[in-house]
């Protein structure tokens, strides 16, 4: 059939089919010149709606970020806080702000959760002196000015998306924040002169269906419940390469299930919050046989204790410019309280410092993700960080509501905050 569609002649077959190749190579050569356009428009566009408006202002705001990185104690730290608008990454750049430290933030604040909440922990920080540069992670122009203008001794990478339940409806902001974010900040420490130490957030997530208790940092990671946990375990793969390859000094930290004031919205214990207050019922799930579901809470203060103790006993990187000149420290920590509690009796201490009882629906979990427990081994941290978690949840959950009220009041009403 397809001789058919060919001339008969073999000349005339031969000529028709270079000029065949030279139409369809000038016609591909098109098509990946408009491929190309078309990417690098789409990277200019993010450009322009991401660090581009600080980079255009000049001199004003690079003052701002010098003055966040003055540095107040004998042999203190220069850390970049990514996700310094987020709830762990305002807390750990406050602490470090507060004890002396040069802090500087960088954060996207995307639409996730309410920003309103991202933008009063803004405004908190920057009345500590905390100047955050409102740009993505994947800017890499950004970072490249960041590092230009500030030589960092430490990097805190908390930037991340965040969620088990949502990845199953924007898979690709995971991609985007978790692995490529992650990599494009790898690529500028590596780069820097000198390099930086990197301390970065994995998550308690990537023990996924491990059904030995605790969960140790020896125990094996590769059978992950959710796309979040996925990219987290992802994370852990990529920055032991560049470990190894680059000379950077990795610490990854396994958070378990943190909570506190100044939290996150889609976190069980805060929603529970909003709708016992607003009468709503709440939704409890349960595990396989009509098991109660447990986790592993740990309160702010704890973590970022751990948080800080991982950057002050960070080893050296030992690259430059890009070469390996010599083997870097890479560690990896549980951070959490280990001591699980079950969801009914986390409801029931909310009950308690609310004075009012929850309309409860108990409902099987679905497939979505979640595991039924977490329980953290943190015998490691303990040894090497002094990590010692001195919060009960009573006690935390007793802190979060009080914050709650002040911040929202009965009725649960977000705060207007001008951006």
């Amino acid at each position: 059939m397809e001789d058919q569609l060919l001339p008969s002649t073999p000349g005339k077959i031969k000529s028709d089919r270079r000029t065949f190749h030279r139409c369809f190579a000038s016609t591909s050569t098109m098509f990946l010149w408009a491929l190309f356009l078309i990417a690098l428009t789409a990277s200019y566009l993010s450009f322009l709606a991401s660090g581009n408006k600080y980079l255009s202002r000049g001199a004003h705001w690079e003052k701002k970020v010098i003055s966040s990185a003055e540095i107040r104690r004998k042999n203190g730290l220069l850390v970049l806080v990514t996700g310094a608008g987020g709830f762990v990454g305002s807390h750990v750049a406050l602490a470090l702000k507060k004890r002396g430290d040069g802090v500087v933030g960088i954060d996207n604040f995307n639409d996730y959760y309410d920003r309103n909440l991202k933008w009063s922990r803004r405004n908190m920080l920057e009345s500590k002196g905390v100047f955050i540069v409102e740009a993505d992670i994947n800017d890499r122009r950004m970072l490249a000015k960041l590092f230009e203008i500030v030589e960092f001794t430490h990097v805190m990478h908390l930037a991340a998306q965040a969620g088990v339940r949502y990845a199953m409806e924007n898979p690709n902001s995971y991609v985007h924040s978790n692995i490529a974010g992650l990599v494009t900040l790898l690529e500028q420490c590596k780069q820097a002169n000198p390099q930086p130490a990197v301390v970065w957030a994995s998550s308690s997530s990537v023990y996924g269906l491990n059904e030995k208790v605790p969960f140790s940092e020896s125990d094996r990671t590769d059978k992950p419940a959710s796309l979040y946990a996925a990219t987290k375990k992802a994370g852990e793969e990529i920055t032991h390469t560049y470990n190894h390859i680059y000379g950077l000094s990795i610490t990854g930290l396994r958070f378990f299930t943190v909570y506190g004031p100044w939290g996150r919205p889609d976190m069980a214990y805060f929603s529970f919050t909003k709708n016992i207050l607003q009468g709503k019922p709440i939704t409890v799930y349960r595990g396989k046989g009509g098991v109660d579901l447990a986790r592993d809470f740990t309160y702010i203060d704890d973590v970022v204790k751990g948080c800080v103790a991982s950057l002050d006993t960070a080893g050296k990187s030992t690259g430059s410019g890009g070469k390996k000149r010599g083997s870097a420290p890479y560690r990896i920590f549980n951070l959490g309280n280990t001591s699980p509690v079950t969801v009914p009796a986390l409801v029931g201490i909310l009950e308690k410092n609310l004075k009012m009882k929850a309309k409860k629906n108990v409902v099987d979990m679905p497939g979505n993700g979640d595991v039924p427990f977490t329980h953290a081994n943190i015998s490691l941290a303990r040894r090497e960080l002094g990590y010692k978690p001195t919060t009960d949840l009573a006690t935390g959950l007793k802190k979060f509501v009080k914050w709650y009220l002040w911040y929202y009041g009965h009725q649960g009403k977000t705060k207007p905050v001008h951006s």
